[in-house]
């Protein structure tokens, strides 16, 4: 599965890029020797850049590890993954479609008013572990960035009433463990490098979702733009986020049992 070292053309990577990639790995632990990790690649700008800096990693690491890039084909009408193919090939970037009848089955199984977007994410992350449980592999890569854990924070506090983010890395309960590379990147680097290398991504359009009469993602798009209007108002948004993430005091909540005893005083007697 592994490529030739030399193989392959290669993209241009900015350095601040690869710096945060690099420290993310480092810092969360996330690849390490002897792993083989699927990679589920969209052809979006994420999941794009994110294979190119797996590969760039495969070169230069001081260890090894495998991975294999996977399209999840949801079996629609007119899905063409070839040039996504053909791109990967160029680069040396070993890739499969993993083909699937998510959209044959969506439409008997999907909760009436359901977000298809958040159905078909449920589904095609389902469609990635199983391929990687079958063709053993340990680690699942997946493409999501600074900007959608902050995004994910809000909207879990907004819409669902929880304090909830993305983690780096957690273990699925199939048992392999699922990664977030790009977890400290901000979705404009991911951009910018699709765009400087004059990449064609694939977008929402090939999302299912897009195809059908369905509900939108209203919380997502209300929040991104939310904290769009916010960022242009406060530069550092992100930045104190960041170290908010990183800075939790998780005892000064609504919670008892997060209390610290000392502090919190006697329990009280419920009568």
């Amino acid at each position: 599965m592994e490529p030739k070292t030399d193989a392959g053309k290669r993209p241009r990577f900015s350095k601040r890029l690869l710096r945060t990639f690099g420290r993310t790995n480092g810092r969360y632990c996330l690849i390490g020797e002897g792993d083989r990790i699927l990679v589920g690649l969209s052809g979006g700008k994420d999941s794009l850049t994110l294979v190119h800096l797996l590969r760039n990693m495969q070169r230069h690491a001081p260890f090894s590890f495998e991975f294999l890039a996977c399209t999840v084909s949801y079996g629609m009408p007119g899905e063409d993954y070839s040039a996504l193919h053909a791109h990967c090939e160029a680069y040396d970037i070993p890739h499969v479609v993993y083909e699937t009848d998510i959209y044959a089955i969506s439409q008997d199984t999907i909760r009436e008013g359901s977000s298809f977007c958040s159905y078909f994410s449920r589904m095609r992350r389902g469609a990635l572990y199983s391929y990687a449980e079958a063709h053993g592999f340990d680690k699942i890569a997946l493409g999501h960035h600074f900007d959608d854990a902050v995004e994910s924070f809000f909207m879990n506090m907004f819409y669902n009433g929880v304090l909830r983010s993305m983690p780096p890395i957690y273990k699925a309960d199939r048992g392999f463990h699922v990664i977030r590379p790009l977890i400290e990147a901000r979705e404009s680097q991911l951009r910018a490098f699709a765009e400087e290398n004059g990449f064609a991504t694939i977008g929402d359009e090939a999302c299912p979702a897009m195809r059908v009469e369905a509900k939108a993602p209203y919380a997502r798009a209300a929040t991104k733009e939310w904290l769009r209007q916010m960022e242009g108002e406060n530069p550092e948004l992100f930045t104190r986020i960041r170290a908010a993430f990183s800075h939790i005091h998780d005892d000064t909540f609504l919670d008892p049992s997060r209390w610290k005893r000392d502090d919190a005083g006697k329990e009280c007697t419920k009568g």
